[in-house]
């Protein structure tokens, strides 16, 4: 049975205090907190099972390659990857996206090809791709939303043509918490010959990915935001395409034959990880999927949304508030200013009050463009938060509003 309030107890920051205040931590886009289980996990092994991967002979080293190599068959599963060698670590779902750029971008753009990007993308699925432009002299297109933070079909079919050789696309925005229509976007782009990357980085920990099903061509992920450690990431790519790719990073691991004369690269996934990988934090992220996987992400999703749409109702009836994002498919992210109070204001007075928000720009200034606004506060939601938060966090927000207006 899916009990929050006892998986709370996995947590322990969940338990301290800001500010005088119980933490609320509302902050979970950012980045989510991580379990006791890997905490434990990367501290055993940085105690008695540290040494570097691959290529060694003695016993600790063989220890960290199987349980590196282990971490990487649980991600394999987890996203139903046809093989482990799709499978590629990195540092986060932002140099996963650069990779890409960089190594498919050299294989396969060519002067007036097109790259599709949405109007409610992070800054990492936009700058790569304008730098890849600029070098390539392609031509970024974007892909406009309506004001409900809802991609318009009409303009995805007009932008798709012959010249488009990628898209890249949110399966859920980081501001409006939009869950995108993925699958139809990929069979669309795969008519006209184009290839799909998934930014998944917000929906990876909510919501049950199978790269087989949806058939995406890459998809990106960052640990941190799946209850594990950061700076480790995930890019999936489907093999085929990853064996025509060349290496973005050179060094260790990734070679298989060094002369002076020519070298020759390793078979994948080690190709594309060049050098000494975080193994400890890779060994993390096995652990943060073995329990989400416990616990079950569709009753981690059921949950959430309920959550999200108790928020919303409460949030609403708070007099000259504004929600931005109102999808009919929506996951657990809302962002939100009111009346006139400028979203730093409300964020450092939330802050005092011990509730963690984001606010800004939030990493997707078009997203503040279409809207004509400078920043945003938003609050985001894990399993482990609970309505009576969510009640502290409205009358929080009220209080606020009473000193400012």
């Amino acid at each position: 049975m899916f009990e929050p309030y006892k998986l709370r107890a996995d947590f322990p920051i969940l338990s301290d205090s800001v500010h005088g205040k119980p933490l609320v931590y509302f902050d979970n886009a950012a980045t989510s907190q991580r379990p006791l289980q890997v905490v434990e996990v990367m501290n055993d092994f940085y105690l008695h099972g540290n040494a570097n991967v691959h290529r060694g002979v003695h016993h600790l080293s063989n220890i960290a390659t199987d349980a590196n190599e282990e971490a990487r068959r649980m991600v394999k599963t987890f996203i139903n990857a046809h093989s482990e060698r799709e499978v590629i670590f990195t540092k986060g779902t932002t140099e996963s996206i650069n990779l890409v750029a960089y190594s498919f971008g050299e294989a396969f753009i060519n002067e007036g090809d097109e790259i599709l990007v949405t109007e409610m993308e992070h800054h990492a699925d936009i700058v790569p791709w304008q730098l890849l432009c600029e070098r390539k002299k392609a031509q970024l297109k974007v892909i406009p939303f309506n004001d409900k933070g809802e991609l318009m079909p009409e303009q995805l079919d007009n932008l798709l043509t012959d010249r488009v050789k990628l898209v890249g696309v949110a399966h859920v925005s980081n501001v409006l918490g939009t869950v995108n229509p993925i699958k139809e976007i990929i069979n669309k782009a795969h008519a006209v010959g184009a290839k799909v990357l998934i930014d998944a980085a917000q929906s990876v920990a909510h919501i049950p990915i199978d790269v087989a099903e949806l058939d995406c061509d890459f998809l990106v992920f960052s640990a941190h935001k799946l209850y594990g450690p950061t700076g480790v990431g995930v890019l999936y790519g489907k093999e085929a395409l990853l064996d025509k790719m060349p290496p973005w990073q050179t060094g260790g691991e990734m070679i298989k034959k060094v002369t002076f004369e020519k070298t020759t690269f390793n078979d994948l996934p080690f190709k594309f990880e060049a050098g000494t990988p975080d193994f400890i934090g890779v060994i993390g992220l096995g652990e943060a999927v073995k329990y989400v996987r416990q616990i079950g992400l569709d009753n981690i999703g059921n949950y959430e949304n309920s959550l999200l749409d108790y928020a919303v109702s409460e949030m609403k009836k708070i007099p000259d508030i504004r929600i931005f994002g109102e999808a009919d498919e929506k996951s657990a992210i809302i962002s939100f200013n009111v009346g006139n109070i400028h979203h730093l204001d409300m964020g450092t007075m939330l802050d005092q009050m011990g509730i963690a928000v984001r606010t800004g720009q939030l990493c997707a200034e078009p997203v503040m463009d279409h809207y004509g606004l400078t920043g945003m506060v938003r609050a985001s939601f894990a399993f482990y938060n609970t309505p009576s938060e969510v009640d502290f966090f409205c009358s929080a927000i009220r209080k606020v509003a009473a000193m400012f207006m």
